[in-house]
């Protein structure tokens, strides 16, 4: 039987692994669900490691279990995780307290104390209020300063893939494209960043001790190999090579075939992002980093819209009782049902528009969502399409950010994510953007990317181009309606672009007034 590849990929809400062939095939899958976070205090959201690592186990005995050719000539392992979610072990790999994931809204107080001529530098670039954000944001920092025993304690202060990596090799490595977050990365120059460096901001808003992070390997490299403990727990054969990766977004675009800037990959998951691929460091928003791409020595520009096709879950548990009941009569998901709701109203929603800033960010640090232009005509699917529309809105701002960085014009989207499986949203997209979008034959896209990677790492490709050339295939193509294209436009432009600085003052208002956010 042919060489296989496994794929361990760990979001938020579950833990898939994935068996595929060297062809990008989706051989076999165990999707592991686990709850995304528990709350002990208002705004909080942890997660205990050891529920990832369970499903983990979970995850490759049942593939053990249920294909055991394909699991049985398995020839390497990539992890893919999700982002900014850091764990704490010691030297024994035992977490010491629960990971705060992405989604956690405790603040820390600042610790980055420049001298005057620095504060008159940062005070005159207006980097001031981003790098007081930047470091408030910092779990480390809220731990140095609320749990200073655990801290001392620390061994080592990992990503989710960084544990993964040592509970499977034994040791402490991880992927230089897994380094996404609140951590002390120097992302131009791709390796840990040096203090004395009077700019390297990362490390004086992060000061995370050197020795408590881990070794860093470029994508394709091999962190370690399946030691005889991890071989059973997880019934993985001893000594199989386990391939450096990359971030879940990371993966996602290499999922997508995007290798070049004239080409996006737009992520409809909880957090929504455009990315794209190139060779030169840039900001699309200012101070803003480009990520590491899991090719070596590339980049990739994203502008993230915090909880953006969140706004879907939301949208149903409040909104859609009625179809959640025609859903379950149907033996579907409330979301196919929500779809109709798309078909039930025109472009641009009757008016009706949305900007889904549900979250402040560097360069809207006051944001709150808006939907203004409400009238007795709109009705569920407006709203419902507004939220769908206002998105693709976001992501096409985003795509304008990259594109003035970049200096090159994205002429096609390759789209990714749950909310993708909707041929409804896609083809609003299509028409948002006005640009052709593709769609992979596998949804499993993050997966496919390490795959992709491990298959190139293990020699079974020469370039990653190739590798690509072999394992990515594109399903469906929508191309834009040109009767709405026009619509689209005129209400980006005219309308959507105008609304944060029209209504940024009152922002400030609210929260002056009720001291939320905080």
């Amino acid at each position: 039987m042919q060489k296989t590849i496994l794929s361990i990929d760990c979001g938020t809400q579950s833990l898939r692994t994935i068996v595929f062939s060297l062809k990008g095939d989706v051989l076999a899958i165990e999707r592991i669900p686990f709850e995304p976070y528990t709350s002990p205090v208002p705004g909080w959201a942890e997660q205990n490691p050891e529920v990832y690592w369970r499903a983990l186990k979970k995850g490759c005995n049942l593939l053990k279990k249920n294909y055991p050719g394909y699991f049985n000539n398995i020839a390497g392992v990539g992890v893919t995780t999700l982002r900014d979610s850091m764990i704490n072990v010691d030297k024994h790999g035992k977490p010491l307290r629960p990971v705060m994931v992405w989604l956690d809204q405790r603040k820390a107080k600042p610790v980055y104390k420049p001298g005057i001529g620095m504060k008159l530098l940062i005070k005159t670039i207006g980097l001031s209020d981003s790098l007081n954000k930047a470091q408030r944001e910092g779990k480390c920092n809220w731990l140095r300063q609320n749990q200073p025993d655990v801290w001392k304690k620390t061994h080592k202060y990992l990503q989710v893939s960084g544990f993964f990596n040592y509970r499977l090799t034994g040791e402490f490595k991880d992927s230089t494209a897994s380094q996404i977050g609140h951590v002390p990365f120097d992302y131009k120059k791709q390796k840990w960043g040096n203090p004395k460096h009077l700019l390297t901001f990362s490390t004086k808003l992060y000061p995370v001790e050197k020795g408590k992070l881990p070794e860093l390997v470029e994508p394709g490299g091999i962190l370690g190999k399946i030691t005889k403990q991890a071989s059973e727990e997880t019934g993985l054969k001893t000594g199989l090579p386990v391939i450096a990766c990359g971030s879940d977004k990371g993966c996602e675009t290499l999922g997508m075939g995007v290798l070049k800037p004239e080409m996006a990959s737009l992520s409809f998951g909880t957090t929504a992002t455009i990315q794209t691929t190139c060779k030169k460091y840039l900001e699309p928003i200012k101070f803003m980093p480009s990520y590491p791409a899991t090719i070596s020595g590339m980049f990739n520009p994203e502008v993230e819209i915090f909880r953006g096709f969140w706004m879907i879950t939301w949208f149903k548990n409040q909104f859609a009782q009625k179809e959640a009941v025609e859903a379950a009569k149907k033996g579907i998901s409330t979301e196919e049902v929500l779809n109709g709701l798309l078909s039930e109203s025109c472009p641009g929603a009757m008016g009706l528009v949305v900007q889904p800033y549900w979250s402040p960010g560097l360069s809207e640090p006051a944001a709150k969502g808006a939907m203004i232009g409400f009238g007795d005509v709109h009705k569920k699917p407006h709203v419902y399409r507004a939220v769908i529309e206002g998105l693709a809105f976001a992501l096409l701002e985003g795509k304008e950010k990259i594109e003035k960085v970049s200096k090159r014009k994205i002429q096609k989207l390759a789209v990714s994510g749950g909310a993708s499986k909707s041929d409804e949203i896609c083809q609003i997209t299509a028409d948002v953007f006005n640009l052709p979008l593709v769609r992979g034959k596998t949804t499993e896209t993050s997966g496919l990317g390490a795959a992709i990677i491990t298959a190139k790492g293990l020699g079974e490709y020469p370039s990653i181009s190739e590798a690509i050339s072999q394992m990515v295939c594109y399903e469906n193509e929508f191309q834009p309606n040109k009767k709405h294209v026009e619509i689209y436009k005129r209400l980006f432009k005219k309308v959507y672009k105008k609304m944060y600085k029209r209504l940024e003052p009152l922002y400030h208002e609210i929260r002056e007034i009720t001291g939320y956010p905080e």
